[in-house]
């Protein structure tokens, strides 16, 4: 089946580049000049991507960004002539999946945009599992040999992404960048503080050690050291 991308973009010029490229693709496109139709869109045709100008005439992308966000996870791929380390932020904050400023290589948002749609199909498996460990992605709820682990949000994130890359060594750049949404710095200890956290709540019956650190590199999922 088509994917369907809905464009929520002011600019005349960029709907009608990225509308000819997307429909090339393969892919199915409705287009919205302000954030009240696009949000109508949304609801009525229900796409697999949005993407979104932050600067809209009316209601502005930062809005129609967390109202998309609130009714369900669709990916949101957000632009803006803006490009500070703030507004980037901001913006990912609001709910963005991932951020680019005009002008852009159109190749680049193109292999983003399936980046995005992979990692929605990948999200579509109810149940991830490894060894004794089990994690329902409907019900958010983690259990090790049968026993409840109650996660807050950040260590559910943390979990769900060592989950869907058993035996993967994942860098502390790329699991800053799919759980907090942008990157801390190098000198940021808080994915050292979550691990712990972690550790502790998949081992406090004395389970065997799950996830492990690769020194100076990261951490991986996988059943010995």
């Amino acid at each position: 089946m088509k994917e369907r991308i809905l464009i929520i973009e002011d600019d005349e010029g960029i709907v009608r580049v990225l509308r000819r490229a997307l429909s090339y693709e393969g892919y199915l496109v409705d287009t919205a000049q302000d954030g009240e139709n696009g949000l109508h869109l949304a609801r009525d045709r229900h796409p697999d991507l949005v993407i979104l100008d932050l600067m809209l005439p009316g209601m502005d992308g930062m809005e129609v960004c967390q109202r998309l966000r609130s009714g369900g996870n669709i990916p949101i791929l957000m632009l803006t002539a803006k490009d500070a380390v703030s507004d980037r932020v901001q913006g990912l904050d609001a709910g963005a999946d991932d951020y680019m400023t005009k002008p852009f290589e159109l190749d680049e948002l193109l292999a983003r945009l399936r980046a995005l749609l992979r990692r929605t199909q990948l999200e579509r498996a109810p149940v991830l599992t490894f060894a004794d460990l089990t994690l329902d992605t409907s019900t958010r709820q983690a259990t090790r040999n049968g026993r409840v682990i109650s996660l807050t949000a950040k260590e559910y994130d943390l979990l769900e992404l060592f989950l869907r890359h058993p035996r993967q060594v994942l860098t502390r750049e790329m699991i800053f960048d799919r759980v907090w949404g942008y990157d801390f710095g190098g000198e940021s200890n808080v994915l050292d503080v979550y691990i712990r956290y972690l550790r502790q709540k998949l081992e406090i019956e004395g389970e065997i050690r799950l996830i492990h650190t690769v020194r100076g590199v990261g951490y991986v999922l996988r059943e010995t050291p």
